[in-house]
């Protein structure tokens, strides 16, 4: 399968993660898979810590390890860096490339 990483920085990307991506994922019907997702600006509020998207993200980084990211400097900006869900990670490009290298690589990425 091909292997891919998820960047949401769109206002609209998390009707395609809750309607599309995360569905299809639950159900392993997703047909690639995810070695990470970055979240920039409010995107950063759906690993939060409480929310339903940040439970299910939760619970399928657990299943797959998948990384889940927020951009550091919104986290800190939106006062929410501490809120996040377990696992979620925060930080800047040079930790995402770290850490889908060492995740064996991506086929694409792909912005949302």
């Amino acid at each position: 399968l091909m292997k891919v990483a998820y960047i949401f920085s769109s206002n609209y990307s998390h009707k395609l993660l809750e309607n599309m991506i995360i569905p299809q994922l639950e159900n392993d019907c997703h047909g690639a898979d995810v070695a990470g997702m970055f979240f920039f600006m409010d995107n950063t509020f759906l690993i939060m810590e409480g929310t339903e998207t940040g439970t299910r993200l939760q619970a399928l980084q657990e299943k797959t390890g998948m990384l889940l990211m927020g951009c550091d400097q919104c986290t800190n900006e939106r006062g929410i860096t501490e809120k996040l869900i377990p696992g979620a990670n925060v930080g800047c490009f040079p930790n995402l490339y770290a850490c889908l290298g060492s995740a064996g690589g991506v086929d694409q990425v792909i912005t949302l």
